[in-house]
């Protein structure tokens, strides 16, 4: 069904005027508001919003028409493409200018713990709800052939662990059913927004949930410290030329990423295309991913800055401006989320519900186990499950000094993503065939 608004001019307006309203209603410290957001976190309002405008079919981000031939044409919005493609790399830049590196890597090997936890809990998750739902729904999980359900569910493994390029090579791998991949899809963009949604909850209780988990948070507030303390200490009300400098910054970078990103893609396409072993290219096949080596490249660039001066704009809001790309970001991202995807489909919502179950139980009990803070938990589940997209969202949300945490695992991610979503489809075609 066609939306009420379909230029992405009118939509980008609503989705600024909903983060307008969300930020305003955040800022009144008296009456309803603050109890409100004090249950409910401002980036989930910044991303819910917009999914319930896509819900009553006032915008959505794909739509079809049929045009005066009489054929059905596909049409999109271009502003999830224009927010994750420029805004989110931009973002990742601003945000790293002010980076201690030695400080990231001071806080310890509980953020890889975590993130391999995450990827565990993927890896079982996939065969585990397979076996679990064919108890009360056998159909659910079947198919034969290159219809098998299993089959479709390695590109959900591919998505969940590492990102977009990892899921499209498990679809070259398994050969599931082009037609029925859709569904997939929906799954995947379904259950995956809802985790987020229940991670940036969690984020306004964070205290609580550290306190219950009995972490050791004083690494990352020493980290939250430095950077707090280095912004003061070099603060200044921010002139046109500072704005203008930093988005040259930002935006300069982001040019150069997408130069060398098709270059680097194109080649390792090349590369790994050419390589003997059909093992080996299915496994290194995300180096031919353009948005991998713009993310890669983006925040190297400014991991490089921060040795410079260019450190210094963090004290004219370098942070800030990055994050108000990151809540634009949210909010398209919001926007891809159609709540009644939820009922299209129940049982393979079902799947992907129980397996993102067993994911965050999981995570939850190693949590509990090895004492790490909720945000180890958060950033090593997004890192597998959102990828570079979202990781540093969930991250930026507890600091704009830890985007790069969210950054470095999600790349981290790409590389094992293959690998580890060819161990989770084995595992779930012997779980179907029980």
């Amino acid at each position: 069904m066609e939306p009420i608004f379909t230029n992405d001019a009118i939509v980008f307006g609503i989705l600024m005027i909903s983060l307008g309203v969300v930020f305003y209603t955040e800022s009144i410290k008296t009456g309803f508001w603050p109890k409100f957001y004090k249950i409910v976190p401002g980036l989930f309002m910044a991303y819910f919003i917009p999914a319930l405008f896509t819900t009553a079919g006032i915008i959505s981000p794909e739509w079809k028409t049929v045009n005066d031939t009489g054929e059905t044409v596909t049409n999109s919005s271009q502003l999830y493409f224009i927010a994750s493609r420029f805004l989110l790399p931009a973002a990742l830049v601003l945000m790293t200018l002010s980076i201690d590196l030695k400080a990231i890597f001071n806080l310890g090997n509980k953020a890889l713990i975590m993130f391999f936890t995450g990827t565990v809990g993927i890896i079982i998750g996939g065969p585990l709800a397979i076996l679990l739902i064919s108890i009360f729904s056998p159909e659910t999980v079947g198919g034969a052939d290159f219809d098998a359900v299993w089959r479709g569910l390695s590109t959900l493994a591919g998505s969940w662990i590492g990102g977009g390029a990892n899921q499209t090579a498990m679809l070259e791998i398994y050969k599931y059913n082009p037609a029925k991949y859709g569904g997939m899809v929906f799954v995947d963009i379904v259950v995956a927004n809802i985790w987020m949604a229940v991670l940036l909850i969690g984020i306004g209780r964070k205290d609580k949930i550290n306190k219950w988990l009995k972490a050791d948070t004083s690494a990352i507030e020493e980290l939250k410290e430095k950077v707090s303390s280095f912004s003061k200490k070099v603060k200044r009300n921010p002139s046109l030329t500072d704005l203008m400098i930093m988005l040259a910054i930002a935006f300069g970078t982001v040019g150069f990423g997408h130069f060398a990103s098709k270059y680097l893609g194109a080649f390792f396409n090349d590369f790994v295309k050419g390589m003997e072993s059909q093992t080996w290219r299915n496994i290194f096949s995300f180096l031919g991913s353009s948005f991998f080596w713009l993310i890669s490249i983006s925040t190297i660039v400014a991991i490089i800055l921060s040795y410079t001066k260019a450190k210094n704009y963090e004290g004219a809001g370098a942070s800030k401006l990055g994050s108000v790309f990151i809540y634009i970001l949210v909010a398209t991202i919001g926007m891809k989320m159609d709540l009644k995807l939820i009922f299209e489909n129940p049982g393979l919502i079902a799947i992907g519900l129980v397996w993102m179950s067993i994911h965050a139980g999981l995570l939850i009990g190693i949590a509990k186990l090895i004492k790490a803070p909720y945000f180890f938990l958060a950033v090593g589940s997004q890192a597998n499950v959102g990828g570079a997209a979202s990781a540093p969202i969930v991250a930026q949300a507890f600091h704009p000094s830890l985007a790069t945490v969210g950054v470095l695992l999600a790349v981290f991610g790409y590389a094992i993503g293959t690998v580890g979503a060819i161990l989770c489809t084995i595992l779930m075609e012997l779980s179907a065939n029980i």
